[in-house]
């Protein structure tokens, strides 16, 4: 069966009143760009509160689905047949016909549902759904009418053409991405920081990230392995501005001057500094990191509270409190687990201490981060200007 055109559904969008349009058209923008990148030539517009995607020359249907399941905000894909408007006679003729070639000699339970939004249509919705049944079953004796748990449904729609469809496919839920609002991500090399970007982006929220790079301790490799982390969560979220912060220097002169239970806690609590300056140049409003509550010592929710005194902007943990599993499942489900165990080191690991403290003291941790003073805040400005900044997409 060939088709012609994509009938995109949302959901969530439909209750937003008055700004509706405003997210029909971000939805749009957003599935326009990934069918730019495969063959059909497509035009996505929207119309009368349906938006379509029509191909003007033949394409791969998995291909463009598969494109469409990495667009936030879209509910279902619907492959679709599209006809002018014609008269009752011919559409019920032209239902079945297709019927007939998208599901061959089917013998399953059917029913029909009509939708008449061209109220000048001869045929009301319920005739629609009689007319068409009965020249489906003329056509194919062995199937059957069954309006409460039909194994198939075909919908057909009357509006400024024909449309016929009888398959939805899940999209990816949420909210599409295009507004102003942006969160900067702290994104590592591991399982849960991806993950943690994929969730608010599929809110909405524009991402860029930031890397915390320490070479010669963590290799190219390292490096290449996250930005393969974001090119892979750039597929759902758009383009996103990657920076390296080369975090060297910073991370030996607290693993030389503090005290090495505190490491671990003191270079989070400097990353989070980091993090928050590349926000404010950069027009984000949040932070968002991968942590789960308990599941490692820097995640305690005494580490945690430590964490946050040193950001006055909002931190986004949308892994709070999920199970290492669950998280290891929407990996797999968004395609960045296997990138996330390539065995690359990274900098938290490097440094990490042998017995770190889970119930830090912010007064203690403080004094200790005295030490460092004035050094390490010449650290953290060269940091920020050599900041290397890739675009992945």
């Amino acid at each position: 069966m060939e088709y012609q055109s994509l009938l995109i559904k949302y959901a969530e969008i439909g209750v937003k009143g008055k700004n509706r349009y405003m997210f029909e058209d971000r939805l749009v923008r957003r599935a326009a760009a990934v069918l730019r990148k495969i063959p059909g030539r497509f035009q996505v517009y929207k119309s009368n509160g349906r938006i379509y995607a029509e191909a003007s020359e033949a394409f791969d249907l998995d291909q463009a689905v598969e494109a469409l399941q990495h667009v936030f905000g879209i509910s279902g894909i619907s492959p679709l047949v599209q006809l002018p408007l014609m008269p009752p006679e011919e559409m019920r003729q032209a239902a079945a016909d297709y019927f007939e070639k998208a599901h061959p000699a089917y013998g399953g339970s059917f029913k029909v549902v009509a939708t008449r939004a061209n109220k000048a249509y001869p045929w009301d919705s319920n005739e629609i759904n009689r007319q068409v049944g009965e020249e489906i079953l003329s056509r194919l004796p062995e199937s059957r009418v069954d309006v409460h748990r039909p194994e198939l449904t075909l919908r057909v729609e009357v509006r400024e053409k024909v449309n016929f469809y009888s398959e939805t496919i899940p999209g990816p839920g949420g909210m599409p991405v295009g507004g102003t609002d942006k969160a900067m991500l702290l994104l590592s090399g591991g399982i849960d920081s991806p993950v943690a970007g994929y969730m608010v982006a599929k809110r909405g929220v524009n991402l860029e990230a930031v890397y915390f790079h320490a070479p010669p301790y963590t290799s190219e490799r390292a490096k290449q392995k996250v930005v393969d982390l974001a090119t892979q969560v750039a597929a759902y979220a758009g383009p996103i501005r990657l920076h390296v912060i080369n975090y060297t220097e910073i991370q030996l002169a607290i693993y030389e001057t503090c005290p090495h239970d505190e490491l671990t806690i003191i270079m989070r609590r400097y990353m989070m500094r980091i993090a928050q300056t590349l926000a404010e140049q950069n027009g984000a409003l949040a932070l968002i990191t991968g942590e789960s509550i308990g599941q490692v010592a820097s995640q305690t929710l005494k580490s945690l509270v430590s964490t946050n005194e040193v950001c006055t902007m909002p931190v986004f943990r949308p892994l709070i409190a999920f199970d290492k599993q669950d998280i290891i499942d929407l990996s797999q489900k968004i395609g960045t687990f296997e990138t996330s165990i390539l065995p690359y080191e990274d900098c938290c690991t490097i440094f990490v201490a042998k017995h770190p403290v889970t119930r830090p003291n912010p007064g203690i941790i403080r004094r200790s981060e005295e030490k460092l003073l004035p050094g390490i805040n010449e650290l953290v400005e060269k940091a920020l200007a050599e900041d290397e900044i890739i675009l992945c997409e």
